[in-house]
């Protein structure tokens, strides 16, 4: 199969899911795509109106969805991705676009105007394929839609606010999700399943089979179609066929500035299958038969080598607060913000410069000011503030990873090397000192917050009526899960130090639901009784043998039925995919005697304690969650 063979070629290169959908994410594993995820930050605020059609808006923003993430890795992260695909899913009824409700009544509102009628599931999909040349981001890009008819049979008032305290609709388009309760509203389906449930499967494949391995001219038909020319089979083709170059080769290669890549848009018309495009030149050969291409610097080895420097520049940022200052003070030039921090001004100009590089700023002619993401997540009261766990990185991490070549030679942490003192030491420096403690469980907070929702939503879990967040340290996660569960009583168990310092990072308002503390240490102490144990960022600190404690003693305070919920970082088995929780395991090494793990070393500890039907769902987010339930006395 020819699809056997794209995939192939795929494997070799940096594909990028923009799109934090555990249900794409989920329809793109089994197809057997490798594909790492890296959520779009773009902001959905076009102007609806302003599209013919909704499946043109769900289209463009599909496509800025994948521009967003292609520029933010070319240019912040410091590393080119070969593909970006992005997707967005809309419902429409009565041509009237429906997103993602954004609270219980509009959940309500949507689902009642859905009640009884048909409606358009419109899935917009972007590939883009990028390339790194003199600096410059060069993509090109491919689109196309897909369109699923379905209808909703007269839902009763009881039935629509069941299904809206379950939780599920908020997170999608359209307020249903058909692949899980939201089934048991829909009457019938006219179209693509899958496309309903966020991810065209069919229409892609077929694409990336027009894409790859396009007809030879004499066997092209000109016929017009109402989206897109359908491919009977993939079947017969030659994997050597174009392999000239590992990208279908077109001419006329030319540079998108990335610092203005929503204005230089590239479009392929899914309508009438015609593209304007910034195409990737095939490498031509000297004289000497040796490709130009290597001569040019391994650009992917010289951002690894600089990565250091701009992870500092963001500590040294952060630490000045320079984030929070410009928040405050609007624009200002680089000597009025030396002057007010008491820095050089050579020496402010140039990490100010930095971070505009970075993407962490804007320069402009009145000065320097915060992007939305430096707001959002770097000033210290930002709404998802990563402010702390960045004073923690700079603080603690930064001195230890300095100490990696000792531990992988040694095979043990180096907290005695970076800071003269043993890890037990050093960890109870975290709760003598008020300043270092309040640092640190900001640290572990901002991670929490940044996860919850995501943590919170993987799977459904209105059957549990009671959970324990064990070293749920804040709170911020059970505090999300009262929210989408309210019927839910959630118990946040940590040590009593953690316990009497949570009150200032936790939420105020008259309308916060309640959350129970309780201290003690989950090593020696009982457990409180609940129906679903949650462990999040606990077991990675662990060696097997203390998990195995750990485990057991949660089994034993189980019934059948009862469940455990935990979120960690899950490797892939093969452990070669997944540089941020391969690194993550690097850090573990460095600093304690854990480790991260495989979903089968995750679910090999868990059924030997008597949890079966292990489930794991990789979220986009910095954390996967895996989801089980004891069926059995060990």
């Amino acid at each position: 199969m020819v699809l056997n063979a794209v995939l192939g070629k795929l494997g070799s290169k940096r594909v990028v899911l923009a799109s934090a959908s555990p249900r794409r994410q989920e329809i793109l594993t089994n197809v057997g795509l490798r594909f790492e995820v890296v959520p779009s930050w773009f902001k959905e605020t076009l102007e609806k109106s302003s599209f013919a059609a909704p499946y043109e808006y769900a289209v463009e923003t599909a496509k800025q969805k994948a521009l967003e993430v292609a520029n933010r890795m070319h240019v912040k992260h410091l590393r080119t991705p070969d593909i970006v695909i992005g997707a967005d899913t809309i419902v429409s009824v009565d041509e009237q676009i429906l997103e993602k409700p954004v609270d219980k009544q509009d959940a309500y509102r949507m689902l009642s105007r859905l009640s009884g009628k048909e409606h358009s599931v419109f899935t917009g999909v972007a590939i883009l394929h990028c390339r790194n040349k003199d600096n410059q981001l060069e993509t090109e890009i491919t689109d196309f839609y897909e369109e699923t008819k379905v209808k909703f049979s007269d839902l009763s008032e009881e039935l629509l606010w069941e299904y809206i305290h379950s939780g599920e609709p908020m997170d999608k388009a359209g307020g249903y999700g058909i692949q899980a309760l939201g089934g048991m509203l829909v009457e019938y389906v006219h179209g693509d399943f899958l496309n309903v449930m966020g991810f065209p499967l069919n229409h892609f494949c077929k694409k990336l089979a027009e894409l790859y391995y396009p007809p030879s001219k004499h066997n092209i038909e000109h016929k017009k179609y109402d989206s897109i020319p359908s491919v009977d089979t993939f079947e017969n083709l030659s994997d050597g066929e174009g392999e000239s170059s590992s990208f279908p080769e077109h001419k006329g290669a030319s540079k998108l500035d990335s610092s203005a890549i929503c204005s230089s848009v590239v479009v392929h018309n899914s309508e009438s299958n015609t593209a304007v495009r910034t195409g990737f030149m095939v490498p031509s050969e000297n004289q000497n038969g040796v490709s130009d291409s290597a001569a040019k610097p391994p650009s992917k080895i010289l951002e690894l080598m600089d990565g250091f420097r701009a992870s500092k520049a963001l500590f040294v940022a952060s630490k000045l607060k320079i984030f929070d200052h410009l928040k405050a003070k609007g624009p200002q030039k680089a000597v009025d913000i030396a002057s007010e921090l008491g820095t050089s001004v050579c020496g402010t100009e140039r990490l100010l410069d930095a971070c505009a590089a970075l993407g962490l700023l804007e320069k402009t002619p009145q000065g320097y000011s915060n992007t939305d993401s430096a707001n959002t997540y770097l000033t210290s009261d930002g709404e998802y503030s990563l402010h702390g766990y960045i004073i923690h990185s700079n603080d603690h991490l930064w001195p230890l990873f300095t100490n990696l070549e000792s531990a992988v030679k040694e095979g043990k942490r180096q907290n005695h090397q970076a800071f003269g003192k043993k890890a037990e030491d050093l960890f109870k420096d975290y709760y003598h000192s008020q300043e270092v403690k309040q640092r640190f469980m900001a640290a572990m907070h901002s991670i929490a917050r940044l996860t919850a929702r995501d943590v919170a939503t993987a799977f459904d879990l209105s059957c549990f009526k009671s959970a324990c967040d064990l070293g749920g340290c804040t709170g911020a996660l059970a505090y999300e899960l009262v929210k989408i569960y309210p019927n839910l009583n959630v118990t946040v168990f940590d040590l009593p130090e953690v316990i009497a310092n949570t009150s200032y990072l936790q939420p105020s308002g008259q309308h916060t639901p309640p959350v129970t503390f309780v201290s003690g240490d989950f090593f020696k102490d009982n457990i409180p009784e609940a129906d679903l144990y949650i462990l999040s960022r606990v077991l990675h600190d662990w060696p097997d043998e203390k998990i195995q404690v750990l485990l057991s003693k949660i089994s034993s305070a189980c019934k059948p039925g009862c469940g455990i919920l935990l979120a960690e970082m899950v490797l892939d088995d093969e452990k070669k995919n997944r540089s941020t929780a391969l690194l993550q395991s690097l850090n573990m090494l460095v600093q304690t005697e854990g480790k991260e793990r495989s979903g089968s070393e995750y679910r090999a500890l868990l059924e030997q304690h008597g949890f079966t039907n292990v489930k794991i769902r990789l979220t986009g987010n910095l954390l996967d969650v895996v989801l089980c339930v004891k069926t059995y006395e060990k």
